[in-house]
Formats: C-alpha cells, sequence, structure tokens
C-alpha cells in the first residue's frame, strides 16, 4: 500500500475507527434510507417491471425470466451491479432495458442480487459474483433453452463482473455488453483513487460490518464524487420539474437510490484493493480460483459505452481495458447524457435520449456481428 501524500490526506481525510457503535449506527441509517423508499412507493413512484419468474435461486442471487413466452431468438443474460435492487433495468415500460430486449426476440434473463442472510455464509468475493453464480446462471438458462452461449451486460461495477466472466469462459459468451464499467484505475483519472490511497486496509472496513452497509458506499461515493452524486441530481430535478414524464423518471430512480442493501465483506475487500488500489484486472493479474486474468483473456466481441463527460466513470476507466482485449470485434460508444434521470450514470439505463440512440446503436451492432 502506498502512503498518501499530504495534500491526499487533506482532500481526502482518512475514514475514522468505525468500531462497533459506528457501525451500529450506519445499519440503523440503511433502514432509515430503506422506510424512505418506502414512502416513495406509497407516492406512486415504484418500478413498473415487466412479469418475470424465477428460474434458478440459491443464496445471494435469484434468476429472472422475463415474458410467458420465451421466444426462439439467442439469450442475454443482464447482470446489475450488486449495490443496489436490480429493477433499475425495467423501471418503467418505456424506459426499460429489458423490454429493449424482449423487442429485439432475446429470451431475457437477469442476474437478481439478493441480500445474504446472516445464517448463510456471506464472505462472497468476486470468484463467487464473478464465476460461480453467473455459471449457474447460464447452465440454468441451458436448461430452460437448450442454448449454451448468451450475450451478457453489465452496469458498473456489474459489468466488472461480466467482464470476468467473459474472461474465464469465452467459449459461453457470444458477445459482452459494457456499460459505464470501472475496469481501469488510474492515477489521474479515477475519482475515488485518492479516498482508497488515504485509508487503511478495506478489510479493516469490512471486519466492522461484516457485511458492509449501503449506506457507507453512499458516503464514499459522495466523498469521491460529490458533483455526481450531489450537485448534479439537484440541478436535474430542477430541470425535470416542468415535465411530468421526466420528473416521475426523476423521483422512480430516487426512489432506486434508497434501495441499497449490503455488500459481503470479502466483495467490498476485493474491489478495493484487487481493483481499485492494486488495478490487477486491467493488469492481467486478477486472482479468480486458480486463474489470473486480464483484457487479454476477453476475447468475445466486446461493446462498450461511456459517458465522456463523466468524471465518476471517465472513458479512461473503461477504454483502455477495451483497447487491451482480445476480441476480434470491438465498438465503443459515446453516451452525451439526459434530462430526467437522477443520476448521470445510470442515464444509460433509464434516459430517453439512452434508448433513443444508445440502444437501436448497440441492437445494430449485434445484429451487424450475427451477419
Amino acid at each position: 500500500m502506498h502512503a498518501p501524500t499530504s495534500s491526499q490526506a487533506a482532500a481526502h481525510p482518512a475514514l475514522p475507527s468505525l468500531g462497533a457503535w459506528g457501525a451500529a449506527a450506519l445499519k440503523n441509517m440503511d433502514r432509515t434510507r430503506q422506510e424512505r423508499g418506502r414512502l416513495l412507493d406509497r407516492a406512486g413512484y415504484g418500478p413498473q417491471e415487466t412479469p418475470f419468474s424465477i428460474l434458478h435461486s440459491e443464496p445471494g442471487l435469484n434468476l429472472r425470466r422475463y415474458g410467458d413466452e420465451q421466444p426462439d431468438g439467442p439469450a442475454v443474460l443482464l447482470v446489475p451491479a450488486p449495490i443496489k435492487r436490480s429493477y433499475i433495468w425495467d423501471l418503467a415500460p418505456e424506459i426499460s432495458v429489458v423490454r429493449r430486449w424482449m423487442e429485439q426476440g432475446y429470451r431475457v434473463h437477469l442476474a437478481e442480487w439478493t441480500q445474504i442472510a446472516d445464517d448463510d455464509d456471506p464472505d462472497f468475493g468476486l470468484d463467487d459474483y464473478g464465476d460461480r453464480l453467473l455459471t449457474a446462471c447460464r447452465q440454468a438458462i441451458a436448461r430452460d433453452s437448450g442454448r449454451d452461449s448468451v450475450a451478457i451486460a453489465g452496469h458498473s461495477l456489474g459489468g466488472i463482473l461480466a467482464a470476468i466472466h467473459a474472461c474465464l469462459h469465452p467459449d459461453a459468451i457470444d458477445a459482452v455488453i459494457l456499460l459505464e464499467s470501472p475496469l481501469h484505475f488510474e492515477h489521474g483519472s479515477c475519482c475515488f483513487r485518492p479516498l482508497v490511497n488515504a485509508t487503511p486496509h478495506a478489510r479493516q472496513v469490512a471486519d466492522n460490518f461484516r457485511q458492509v452497509p449501503g449506506v457507507f458506499l453512499n458516503l464514499m461515493s459522495a466523498m469521491a464524487e460529490p458533483h455526481a452524486f450531489q450537485w448534479e441530481r439537484m440541478l436535474d430535478r430542477w430541470l425535470s420539474l416542468s415535465n411530468p414524464q421526466l420528473l416521475a423518471t426523476h423521483m422512480r430512480v430516487e426512489r432506486w437510490t434508497h434501495d441499497e442493501f449490503p455488500l459481503p465483506g470479502r466483495l467490498f475487500t476485493e474491489l478495493v484493493e484487487e481493483l481499485y488500489r492494486k488495478d490487477a484486472f486491467m493488469r492481467g493479474e486478477l486472482a479468480i480460483g486458480a486463474r489470473r486474468i486480464g483484457p487479454q483473456d476477453l476475447r468475445s466481441p466486446l461493446l462498450g459505452v461511456v459517458d465522456p463527460r463523466s468524471k465518476l466513470i471517465p472513458e479512461a476507466a473503461l477504454a483502455p481495458f477495451c483497447d487491451a482485449a482480445a476480441s476480434m470485434r470491438k465498438c465503443l460508444l459515446h453516451y452525451g447524457g439526459d434530462i430526467g434521470v437522477n443520476l448521470q450514470h445510470v442515464g444509460v439505463l433509464v434516459g430517453a435520449n439512452a434508448h433513443a440512440q444508445i440502444w437501436p446503436a448497440i441492437f445494430r451492432w449485434l445484429a451487424s456481428r450475427d451477419d
């Protein structure tokens, strides 16, 4: 671990030792936020989800299959970030990524991450989420559809898991779609780097909780990038006030932001230490089980989406990984943002411009790949 410089420490003071009292206080804040989310539900801002069934279930995971009648088309597995609830992919019919895939004739599945009960082993890591659980999803899809391979699409930290899985199982992945996913953590562009450098080993934080509360992750994000997590959101609400549809989307995303659940301590530790601090995935040194993987192991057709304006997930966090990937067919799309999405980082999933421009471009790329 590198010692922080004095300027880094001043900009991002190290988090104090939480202790039992601090951990309990944060867990109580989690419950308060979840209750606030339920109030927004009762105000009519809950998700309007597409009907689905559960194809497979085990601790930490439900595999959703959407629609009553499955088309005879290719299969896709959607991979959310393992922090908040997965319905951000299916918030309302007009801004539902799930429905966009269904309209293209895909058999649509989603890895719905669930909170791990205290009486189960909660210490899941990248090997569980990126390999074991996504492999269970693919196997269940194969049993249901007879298809041995899938396209895989991940957003944010879910894109990390999708990329890990594609590196480990290249012959089972038809295509990889990475949506504003942080895969390269260089010193100059990663907004979390000063905070990580100024704090102790993440295991010390995880040991205070066993499972790290979502509110703690929110606090870290707001400290690292207050513009994206505070000022942009207030501006978006003001800009949405004159348009009822945009305001409804903004408020539905607001409801979603209060719907986090704890992150397993080992997963939190590996994300911070192996990815943010060591940049091990980009360096080809990420240990998953007995293997060490990096972009050279990703051989499936690869498409990335970045917002060039973003300081949270800048282009430098994804483009170099895509450049280094062994994929013979690659594409990088630029997303220009939306009004009414609350948090620009999820705009690619819920924004009107994203659904009018980015998703049609993604499906054209997939169709040209098939041709």
